[in-house]
């Protein structure tokens, strides 16, 4: 059968595949569509396999939210080269992954759900991108009833921030909050979340530092240490850094009545 540029190029439509792979699987269906789109898609698995073994430390971290289902999701997917990481294709793929991780349901981590639902899309894209990639992680926040949510890329997704809010809070004030902790990486809301074992072991390393501490009275080391503690918050905890807008305040002193709920920042490769 004489196979036409019309019906390479509907293939190419219908599979987002290569021209020269359309005409392929056309030949080897003898012009049937149904079957050159099988084809492609056997094509795309043999694909995957063989690259699988290939490094990738390139990708996107992107989000997605649904305000009408109150939650707000966050992924990784990672690809070989930065120059896939910028194509639409992959930045596509990216926002597809956000989208089943927004529908797995759940609350936090949702990365085997996600890695089963978008199996096919990330195969297909493989296929298509000539690339290994993997889904290295999701998360899924479903919120309250009052929740609302923000989200930040950074550097087309190098960097991205998914925020969850209680009650209503100013857009621009999301905003900026999202780039502080781009910008920032705090650990912490604030310093009620802070396990004690953690403050406990920054007093411990506080008191062995400096030498002058050695021999101070109980009650003085406390007071000492309460102001070292002190210090670590302002390092650690979002609402008590110096805030990126104003470094001489503090979102704690802004906006007092804020309910940050959680917050999560990725970027691409960082170590786990």
């Amino acid at each position: 059968m004489n196979i036409t540029a019309k019906m390479v190029a509907d293939l190419r439509e219908k599979t987002g595949a290569g021209m020269m792979d359309c005409k392929k699987a056309l030949v080897a269906a003898n012009g049937d569509m149904e079957a050159a789109i099988e084809n492609l898609r056997k094509s795309g698995i043999a694909k995957a396999e063989k690259k699988s073994g290939r490094s990738t430390n390139q990708g996107k971290v992107w989000t997605g939210v649904c305000e009408a289902c109150k939650s707000g999701a966050m992924v990784e997917v990672l690809c070989e080269t930065d120059f896939a990481a910028k194509t639409d294709r992959f930045g596509q793929l990216a926002t597809d992954v956000a989208t089943a991780a927004l529908k797995a349901g759940g609350d936090g981590c949702v990365t085997e759900a996600v890695n089963e639902a978008a199996k096919e899309t990330l195969t297909n894209a493989i296929a298509t991108i000539g690339e290994n990639m993997q889904i290295r992680r999701a998360v899924r926040y479903q919120g309250a009833d009052n929740s609302t949510f923000a989200t930040y890329h950074h550097m087309d997704g190098r960097v991205s921030v998914l925020v969850e809010f209680e009650g209503e809070v100013a857009e621009d004030l999301k905003k900026n909050i999202c780039m502080h902790i781009a910008a920032f990486s705090p650990r912490y809301v604030c310093s009620c979340e802070i396990p004690e074992a953690v403050i406990a072991k920054e007093k411990e390393i506080a008191a062995a530092a400096d030498p002058k501490l050695a021999g101070k009275p109980a009650e003085m080391l406390e007071k000492i240490l309460a102001g070292k503690i002190n210090r670590f918050y302002s390092e650690v905890c979002l609402m008590n850094q110096p805030w990126i807008m104003d470094d001489k305040t503090t979102l704690a002193k802004i906006a007092p009545a804020l309910k940050v709920k959680r917050f999560v920042r990725w970027m691409v490769g960082e170590e786990l």
